[in-house]
């Protein structure tokens, strides 16, 4: 529960000792506060990358107690791995299970709650310290210490990095928006929603070189 109006989230996680089951769905037991925008098959399973928190650390010195593992309701969190050099479409194996990158986290209004620090989530969709979403492609285990292993990489453009650089640019290049739409294993959802603002952009008019003459 969130203080203080008590909404539900998921987004307070423990530790888990040994093995857990990685399913189409998600962890098996692992829990969603909102289902409409958390969980299912393209937000299976969250990870972060665990040097993001000492920048969140910095940032927000009041809550730099309870930056750690697990905090922003991460299911996996590691040193190495970033939004610098994963990519849209990588396939990692991680203990028995294989995993695809499907998107990056849109951080949300639950951050700023748990940490009761009102621009967090501003903070780290504005740094692109979002961390990422694995669809299931193979079920299996996973615990900590596993290896986190790269099988296949479908684009050298797109990071998650560049898909924030792309997707927040205030006036994206149209090319750039419909190559990262057609990323080979990039959520469908983020897909259509690319599409369409390409489409928007194509009928909009082009007033970059207008100018009105005041008198």
């Amino acid at each position: 529960m969130l203080k203080p109006e008590g909404q539900q989230t998921g987004i307070f996680k423990q530790r888990h000792a040994g093995p857990v089951r990685v399913e189409n769905h998600g962890i098996v037991g692992d829990q969603h506060g909102d289902t409409r925008v958390h969980g299912g098959p393209e937000k299976a399973v969250h990870q972060y990358a665990a040097q993001n928190y000492e920048r969140l650390a910095q940032a927000f010195l009041h809550s730099a107690p309870e930056l750690m593992a697990g905090s922003l309701g991460e299911n996996i969190s590691a040193f190495g791995l970033s939004e610098l050099n994963v990519h849209i479409g990588d396939v990692f194996q991680v203990g028995s299970a294989v995993l695809q990158v499907s998107q990056p986290r849109s951080p949300c209004w639950k951050i700023n709650h748990r940490f009761d620090a009102e621009h967090m989530s501003m903070f780290v969709a504005k740094e692109r310290i979002t961390g990422w979403y694995y669809r299931v492609i193979q079920p299996g285990f996973i615990e900590a210490g596993d290896r986190i292993e790269l099988l296949e990489r479908h684009t050298e453009r797109f990071s998650i990095d560049q898909f924030w650089q792309v997707q927040l640019s205030h006036r994206p290049v149209i090319d750039d928006l419909l190559a990262l739409a057609a990323t080979a294993g990039l959520a469908e959802d983020w897909k259509r929603r690319l599409g369409e603002r390409a489409k928007w952009l194509q009928k909009r008019p082009d007033t970059s070189l207008e100018s009105k003459l005041d008198l």
